[in-house]
């Protein structure tokens, strides 16, 4: 289990090791260190597992071996289904609506690469929120401090990856879940490009906010899920054909740092200063960094200002709809918490006017990034602006003395990479003096997922950690 998921690979196919083995470590691992953590959930028996893991040494012994990932102990985030394994969302109780039939569109594809499912990672209830916590299973504690969040809604993916309880692991994005949770936890991110990793189901055009990528405790890693991951699926219109280009040398590059924002996003001194001494490796690996303080403008998007209002009111209309179909149901109702009233709340005060007007402003940030990109390859800000707190709290109330006025509004800093619907890659940055984890989040131009994937690479290398 010390070994990367492309080492573990490797020695399965080669049968240094066997997936009985490989599945009993894993078990023990998560034996040991899941009481603590609560990053795993709906665990099957250990005795299934073994014989699934059995099959698999069989299947090798005939000369079958069905992809990278065979034999692999793989949980996938509690918001996606896995046939045979009930999905709770956080919200539903065990039981209370039995396994589902199918896997998702990325679940099949990890099947398919070989893994054997073994439970759940945990997730906030509905997914809402970075800090992972429901009714359901309980709270998720950070690797690096058991009284401190994980972040969400993807905490028990990135946890369980740092603490080694699964080689590599799924989650999802909508406001930074792909990369506040490895910032906290100093493990890798990856919120691809919408369309990217297709899903299939449900609406198939309006939501492209939300998407599903890979975390990972290695660059290799982190892009051997994503490949197995992506690709063209019909039932996905929106899906995305091939590779994007890559990035031959870093050499030259140019980084828009937007930090703090010139000071609009309140932040701890602490995240800044460790984030902003994290640039120095972009300047080792032969990068130029610039100070931006204000976010580009066009169209009707002006610039800081006009961030939290757009991003509110895309947020309201797509999270809330989410939640609406949970609203709807009498029984579940009654379970929700207030971030998810609050989402409802705030759809049910919207009219299409309104709507349509910040998709305008949305437009106009994207357009706005596309110039910035003309000049800059890379856009870097901080994962979070605070590091991991207590996991008592629902959400941080104040930031210095700014009040947070929503359960989300310290993660605003994740708002632009999803507003304009970029890759975007979440790096180890450094520790507190409390030896607790922060990342930083590059935002890459329009689908390139794969050059993001270089830059990952270069900065592993330039600060070993692994």
């Amino acid at each position: 289990m010390f070994w990367s998921a492309a080492e573990l690979s490797a020695a399965i196919r080669s049968r240094a090791v066997s997936c009985v083995d490989v599945m009993t470590a894993y078990l023990g691992r998560i034996d040991e260190l899941n009481p603590k953590v609560n990053a795993i959930v709906n665990l099957r028996p250990r005795a299934e597992l073994l014989a699934e893991a059995a099959e698999k040494d069989r299947l090798l012994s005939r000369g079958i071996h069905q992809g990278w990932m065979h034999g692999f102990p793989h949980a996938v985030k509690d918001l996606a289904d896995v046939a045979g394994l009930e999905t709770s969302y956080g919200l539903i109780p065990p039981g209370a609506a039995g396994p589902a039939t199918a896997d998702s569109l990325f679940v099949e594809r990890i099947r398919a690469a070989g893994a054997i499912f073994i439970g759940k990672t945990n997730v906030p209830e509905l997914g809402l929120g970075s800090h992972t916590y429901n009714n359901v299973f309980g709270t998720t504690y950070n690797a690096y401090d058991h009284t401190k969040s994980a972040g969400g809604s993807s905490g028990g993916a990135a946890v369980a990856v740092a603490l080694r309880m699964v080689p590599v692991a799924d989650g999802s994005d909508f406001m930074g879940s792909l990369r506040n949770p490895p910032g906290w936890n100093n493990v890798y991110g990856l919120r691809p490009s919408v369309g990217r990793v297709p899903s299939f189901g449900g609406e198939k055009f309006v939501a492209q906010a939300g998407v599903e990528g890979p975390i990972a405790r290695t660059a290799t890693d982190l892009g051997l899920l994503l490949r197995t991951m992506a690709g063209y699926d019909a039932r996905a219109p929106l899906s995305l054909h091939g590779d994007s280009p890559r990035t031959p040398s870093l050499h030259g590059r140019r980084i828009a740092w937007f930090g703090d924002l010139g000071g609009y996003l309140p932040m701890e001194p602490e995240v800044l200063a460790i984030t902003q001494a994290a640039l120095s490796h972009f300047t080792a690996l032969g990068m130029t960094v610039d100070t931006l303080d204000d976010l580009p403008a066009a169209g009707t998007f002006t610039g800081n200002e006009s961030l939290w209002p757009t991003w509110l009111t895309l947020r309201h209309w797509l999270a809330g709809m989410s939640v609406k179909a949970v609203h709807d149901v009498p029984a579940l109702r009654a379970r929700l918490k207030p971030e998810a009233l609050f989402e409802y709340e705030g759809l049910t005060g919207l009219s299409a006017i309104e709507v349509h007007q910040a998709s305008e402003a949305r437009s106009g940030l994207y357009e706005a990034f596309r110039r910035l990109f003309e000049t800059y390859e890379y856009a870097v800000l901080p994962t979070a602006q605070v590091l991991p707190f207590d996991a008592a709290l629902h959400w941080p109330q104040r930031i210095g003395d700014t009040e947070m006025t929503t359960y989300h509004r310290w993660m605003e800093v994740t708002a632009i990479g999803t507003l304009i619907n970029a890759p975007v890659l979440a790096v180890p940055a450094g520790f507190s003096a409390a030896g607790l984890p922060i990342g930083l989040q590059i935002i890459g131009r329009n689908h390139d997922d794969f050059a993001l994937l270089d830059l990952a690479a270069a900065w592993e290398a330039r600060t070993a950690t692994r």
